[in-house]
């Protein structure tokens, strides 16, 4: 019978269908140097986000088959020390679209209708109404950087608040396109026409660092960028130097180039909205890639 090691909490579900897999011990909140003595028994680990999976765990792992994460990336694993040893690797970035696409329209609603400063004056026991005067999505252009499942979720979602689109990537959707009337753009010309600029790329040596100061710079005085994709993805040093300056008027932020951010400029700026990396925080998400990443091991055992 397989032997299964679960490290992190992931839904019941797909406990549930591991258990019919084979034999599941679950065992959260395991440091490293335990987890290195666990893992020597088991074929399969399955983890989120808590969990590191480096090359010495892998190694300890010699009866290591599968390597399964409940959730978008492999962030947390070494993925070249798995692909040495003929390890598969699993993961379910299908899982979180609609979560993260959810809170996109979310954090922009809030900088629109300012409810995060709306919800802190009541509970001072002010009444600020003619200071909290807002505007609509209804009209602003969105910038999406990447359309991928979550990038085209986000787009339709704002198709809805009748809000213009641009796009950028790489690879162009004709399906979307035709159905948001979406405009594929280059990435300076998606940053100097956007109010709202979202981000929805994987981090890699070619997207590190790819909003930086040049680009930054491009952008509209009133704009707003959005990033709920990596936070490596922007310069956080630049981002904060043109926030301060009033270059852009804003960002909403979910993720960080160092998780937490402790210690960052960023929690000290007003014209900023931060949320702890909850994007894919949803009871719906987490279900979902508990479930997906369980059945992608049944068909991968049963290979």
């Amino acid at each position: 019978m397989v032997k299964i090691l679960v490290t992190d909490s992931i839904h019941g579900e797909g406990i549930k269908i591991l258990e019919r897999i084979g034999e599941v011990d679950v065992k959260t909140g395991l440091n490293p140097k335990q987890l290195l003595a666990e893992i020597k028994g088991y074929e399969v680990l399955v983890v989120r986000s808590a969990t590191k999976v480096t090359k010495e765990i892998i190694d300890a792992g010699g009866k290591l088959k599968i390597i399964a994460r409940a959730g978008v990336g492999l962030d947390n694993i070494d993925v070249q020390a798995a692909g040495s040893r003929g390890i598969e690797l699993i993961n379910a970035p299908e899982a979180p679209t609609i979560a993260v696409a959810e809170l996109v329209i979310g954090l922009m609603l809030s900088w629109t209708r300012q409810l995060p400063r709306a919800d802190a004056s009541m509970k001072q026991g002010k009444w600020e109404k003619t200071k909290l005067m807002g505007s609509e999505l209804r009209g602003k252009t969105l910038g999406i950087i990447g359309t991928g499942r979550i990038g085209r979720a986000v787009g339709y979602r704002a198709k809805v608040f009748l809000m213009n689109l641009l796009a950028f990537d790489v690879t162009k959707s004709a399906e979307f396109a035709e159905r948001t009337g979406v405009r594929y753009v280059d990435l300076d010309e998606l940053l100097r026409e956007s109010d709202f600029v979202t981000i929805h790329v994987p981090v890699t040596p070619r997207t590190r660092h790819m909003i930086g100061k040049r680009e930054l710079e491009l952008m509209k005085p009133t704009a707003v960028l959005v990033n709920t994709s990596r936070g490596e993805v922007v310069d956080e040093i630049a981002l904060v130097d043109v926030l301060k300056r009033g270059k852009i008027a804003g960002a909403c932020l979910d993720v960080y180039e160092r998780e937490p951010p402790k210690d960052s400029p960023m929690l000290k700026l007003p014209n900023v909205i931060l949320t702890p990396h909850i994007g894919a925080s949803t009871v719906e998400a987490q279900r979902e890639a508990a479930v997906l990443v369980a059945e992608k091991i049944k068909v991968t055992i049963g290979k």
